[in-house]
Order: structure tokens, then sequence, then C-alpha cells
């Protein structure tokens, strides 16, 4: 006997949502790739389903650590090494500098790092030139280091690729890679307000750096962006103003030449974290 029309296709219908759960491609052509490192995994992603020709796309490496272990942002602070990636590229891509989040004060009063816990999402820019053949497919492959710490420091690598397609028209975002994006960039140290005026001044034994934020602030805390120009462990007593402030940064024992600029992230008590970048001056003339 013939099942009834009604009953083909309730089959029909059976057999399509099987056929999503076990896998049918996603809008991300490969979808994104994870690896797994000592006491965690990286994850690869594109914000978009595919790269359009001559336009800018972004990719998110994304690191999740087992409880209680870490890892290190660009300047690790007093021990550590910072995240590496090494990328392998097609012709016609080209990949700019990694964009960080501000890191977490680590470690213990007498030795500071800068990292991060649990987990953290590095956004990686990239250019497609204007030559990529349209339908032709894209494989992007980041050789990764990481060393992750807890009682014990362990070194880890892995390789991670994704494959992308260049399309002719604008790739649509991919929506199950909305809410990773959004949370790093929300991440991500601001450029300073328009209005703002951020200075450094050297002294004998540290440096001032003074801030005209158009408000009192009482507490900051500052990220140096490079190793052995402040001591990461020593206290930032800050002086705050009726617009702003200035915070005492003691030199590191391990400063070994002139610093031209004072970079890093400036994080402000119930604010978000700023960049920093700032001409270091002798004579309180900071600029």
């Amino acid at each position: 006997m013939q099942p009834p029309p009604k009953a083909i296709l309730r089959i029909l219908l059976v057999f399509a949502v099987l056929l999503v759960i076990l896998g049918l491609p996603s809008s991300n052509c490969a979808g994104a790739q994870s690896q797994s490192f000592p006491h965690g995994t990286v994850r690869l992603a594109a914000e978009n389903s595919g790269v359009q020709a001559a336009h800018n796309f972004t990719l998110a490496l994304h690191f999740s650590l087992e409880d209680g272990w870490h890892t290190y942002w660009v300047n690790p602070g007093d021990s550590g090494e910072p995240l590496r990636v090494a990328w392998t590229l097609p012709p016609g891509i080209t990949a700019g500098p990694m964009e960080w989040p501000a890191p977490e004060k680590l470690g213990t009063p007498s030795v500071v790092d800068y990292g991060y816990v649990r987990e953290v999402t590095l956004l990686v820019p990239m250019h497609a030139a204007a030559n990529l053949p349209v339908e032709h497919q894209l494989t992007l492959s980041a050789n990764v280091r990481v060393l992750v710490c807890k009682d014990v420091c362990i070194p880890g690598k892995t390789q991670i690729t994704l494959t992308l397609p260049v399309t002719a028209q604008v790739p649509a975002r991919d929506p199950a890679e909305r809410a990773l994006f959004t949370s790093a960039r929300a991440r991500l140290p601001h450029a300073p307000p328009a209005g703002w005026e951020l200075t450094a001044r050297e002294e004998k034994d540290s440096f001032v750096l003074s801030a005209q934020v158009g408000k009192r602030i009482e507490q900051a805390y500052f990220y140096p962006a490079e190793e052995s120009q402040i001591k990461n462990a020593a206290q930032q007593p800050i002086v705050p103003a009726a617009t702003g402030f200035a915070l005492r940064l003691q030199k590191s024992d391990q400063l070994a030449k002139p610093v031209v600029r004072l970079r890093g992230v400036l994080l402000l008590a119930g604010d978000r974290a700023y960049q920093v970048d700032a001409v270091v001056s002798s004579s309180g003339k900071g600029t």
C-alpha cells in the first residue's frame, strides 16, 4: 500500500531535518576550525561567509583555556611569553597587525604579568588583492605558539586552517560568528575621544602620564605595551585633578634605552580601556 501524500511529506520533512542536523555546509564555507594545545583550544573563524577581491575582511583566533590556566598579552609582564601567530596565506592575501583586547593583571604582588584567563579573542584584519579570481577557494593557515601557565608553564603549538570562497558580491556576515566578533570588538582598547590630551614626562626614576579628559579621575591603571619600561609590580600612584589625573610610573630596573614614546593601554575605573601613545618629554611638554 502506498502511503498517503501527507505521510510522504512528513517523511521528506524528517529527512531534511536529519540532513541539517548531520551537517550540511554552513554559510562559512568550511566552518570555523578548532585545534587543541595543552590545557586549551584555539578556533579560527571568519566574520563573513567569503572574501571579495579588493576588500578587507576580518578573522578571529579564539582561545579557550581550562580553569585556572592563563596565557599572555603582547607584553607578558615580568614572566611568560606572548601569543605568537605566523600566517601562511595564498597569493593576494595579506594580514595586518593583530588586535589585542585589554589584558588583565596577573601574578603576585612581587611578580606581575599581563594576560588572559578563561578565553581571549584576537582579531586579525586581512586584505584581499583586486586580482583574486571569483569562486576561487582560499586556504588560510595560522601557526600558533602559546604559553599557558598555572602552577607550571607549558608551551604549546598547533596549526589551524580555514577555507573561504572568493565572491563576486559583498559576502554576507556569518550569523553563527556575529556574537564572537561583537564581543571581541567590545574588549578592544578604544582610541582616546576627541578633546582628550595625553602627555608623558620623564623624571629621574619615573614617568608621569597625565591626562585631560574633561572630568575628575580617581583610579587608573596603565598597561605598558613594551617590556622593561616600567616596573610592573610597583604601585601606580595617582593624583586626581578637576579634569583628569596624573599617574606616576616607576622606571624598570631593566630599562636599557631612552623611552621616546609611552605606548600601552589605559584602564579607567568604571570606564573602558583606551589606547595610549604619548611622546615622552623631559620638560613637561609631551604631546
